[in-house]
Parts: C-alpha cells; sequence; structure tokens
C-alpha cells in the first residue's frame, strides 16, 4: 500500500469513527447498531491492579471471567430497545453525552478488514449533578461492506480499574 493510498484509508477510518461518535452523542442508537456487523463482539474486560511481574492477570478475558461488556451484536440491539423504551430506570431522563476520538492508528489493514486503534473520552452528564469521565483506549476490528465500514470486533479498555460512575449504560 502506497503512502498516499495509507493516508487515504486512515481519513476514511477517522470520519467513520467521528461519525459513530456522532451517532452517539444525537442518541441515534438503532443508526449506531447498523455500524456492526450480525457476527459483532463487544468487548470491555475489568481492569486490575496487580503486580509488575504479572501483566497477563491484569484484564479480565473474554467469554472466561467477568467483564464490563462481552456482548454480541443481538445483546447490543437488546440494550438499545430497553434504552429506547423510556421506562431504563438508569437512562430516564435520558444522558447527555460527549465521544471524543483521537490518535486513530491503522496497525493492518488488506482489502476486507482493518485493525485500528484509538483513544477516547466520553463526557456523561445526567440529572443535576451526575458527571462522569470515562477515558480509555479501543482496538477495532472494521470490515469492508456493501462500500462502508462495519464493526466486527471492539474491545474496550478503560483506564481506571474502578468504575466511579453509578452505572454504565453508555455505549463506547
Amino acid at each position: 500500500m502506497s503512502d498516499l493510498d495509507r493516508l487515504l484509508l486512515k481519513e476514511e477510518i477517522e470520519a467513520f469513527l467521528y461519525h459513530e461518535a456522532e451517532l452517539l452523542d444525537e442518541r441515534r442508537y438503532e443508526e449506531w447498531l447498523d455500524l456492526f456487523t450480525e457476527d459483532a463482539h463487544y468487548f470491555m474486560p475489568m481492569r486490575r491492579n496487580v503486580p509488575h511481574d504479572e501483566p497477563e492477570r491484569e484484564f479480565t478475558r473474554a467469554g472466561r471471567d467477568v467483564n464490563w461488556f462481552d456482548e454480541g451484536k443481538d445483546t447490543l440491539t437488546r440494550r438499545v430497545k430497553q434504552i429506547l423504551t423510556g421506562i431504563h430506570w438508569a437512562e430516564e431522563p435520558p444522558s447527555r453525552t460527549c465521544h471524543i476520538v483521537s490518535n486513530v492508528q491503522v496497525l493492518a489493514a488488506d482489502a476486507a478488514e482493518v485493525t485500528v486503534k484509538s483513544r477516547f473520552l466520553v463526557y456523561r452528564n445526567r440529572v443535576e449533578t451526575e458527571t462522569d469521565f470515562l477515558v480509555g483506549k479501543r482496538e477495532d476490528v472494521l470490515r469492508r461492506r456493501d462500500g462502508g465500514w462495519k464493526i466486527a470486533r471492539r474491545k474496550i479498555v478503560l483506564d481506571q480499574n474502578v468504575l466511579l460512575a453509578k452505572n454504565l449504560t453508555v455505549f463506547f
């Protein structure tokens, strides 16, 4: 891949990720779901404080340990439907969010898939007094489908190991 092709691909991926953030901030969750493949895996491990010589224990494992999220598209769809009922206790009234995506890096690419790393900051405000800042990184596998990109895999890693928010109903 030429330098120009790499640059154009990075621009295309960044535009996709920024569009995704805008959909979430505008609460256009059904459109957001359309950005996922049917076999998508949405994963957020829990982080643990471990000794420096045991880094393999820092994160919980998909399918084997308790995780913040370890879901497929079907579970994400059920979560969205629940929020959209208007009777979801943790999202009534709805949170106001701002998703900031940065440090986008295309790690690997072929004709069908791209592996991307990025950093995020999610600001959430609810009611009068609840404010949360969630900061971390994402590792995505994006697949080209129907002339656009779809999220096939997403691993979300929070920088904090203790969740200070009252709940975790926002999407990343």
